[in-house]
């Protein structure tokens, strides 16, 4: 009898470390980007961009101009670099649509309209130029992801690697990219020119003679 009681608590601890085992492991393994995915769709939401736009580049010398940060049409993305050297600026615009060998030409550069186009396929992107800037086009699923710049002030090879270097934003870039997204009021603002009486009009009465 003294034997099997010390066997006893041996198997009831058995299925307890099995468990936590097997939960230390489905934690290690939880997503940790939950979170900022989550900071990323309120921000971006409050501006008006599809969170799925939303995406963000570097580039050596280049700094985020915060104040270029917005909405590009219906509800792409917008954001520009600039090199605090020479002022040359880097356009990251993310939209929806495509790009193909057939439609490459089609669309103009840097929103230029009017302007010729020519087309070049650089790996999985599109080198384009036309109207005196230069842009890689990047198709996505469902959108394009287009980075450009006047063609005399940033070489073909900076952009290329600005290009290549796009991609979805982690919890602190977010935080730097996107304004934080201001709760609206809730409770109503007191007007101090409101009578308590009445129907709440303000009194513009004024005296005789007045």
């Amino acid at each position: 009898m003294i034997r099997h009681a010390r066997v006893l608590p041996v198997l009831l601890l058995a299925p307890l470390l099995l468990t936590a085992c097997g939960s230390e492991k489905a934690d290690a393994g939880a997503p940790s980007g939950a979170p900022g995915d989550a900071e990323l769709t309120v921000r971006a939401q409050a501006m008006g961009v599809a969170p799925e736009l939303v995406y963000v580049t570097e580039a050596p010398g280049f700094t985020l101009a915060q104040q270029s940060v917005g909405v590009l049409g219906d509800d792409g993305f917008s954001a520009t670099w600039v090199d605090g050297d020479t002022n040359a600026l880097l356009r990251l615009a993310v939209d929806r649509g495509s790009i193909t060998a057939g439609t490459c030409t089609e669309q103009p550069v840097g929103d230029m309209s009017g302007e010729h186009t020519t087309c070049e396929r650089d790996g999985d992107a599109w080198y384009r130029t036309g109207a005196g800037r230069h842009e890689y086009a990047l198709p996505e699923e469902g959108h394009v992801v287009r980075v450009s710049a006047e063609t005399d002030a940033v070489p073909r090879d900076v952009l290329r690697a600005a290009a290549l270097a796009a991609h979805r934003p982690d919890v602190a870039e977010t935080d730097r990219l996107l304004p934080s997204a201001e709760p609206a009021p809730t409770t109503p603002v007191e007007r101090g020119d409101l009578p308590p009486f009445g129907d709440g009009a303000p009194d513009n009465h004024v005296d005789v003679g007045g």
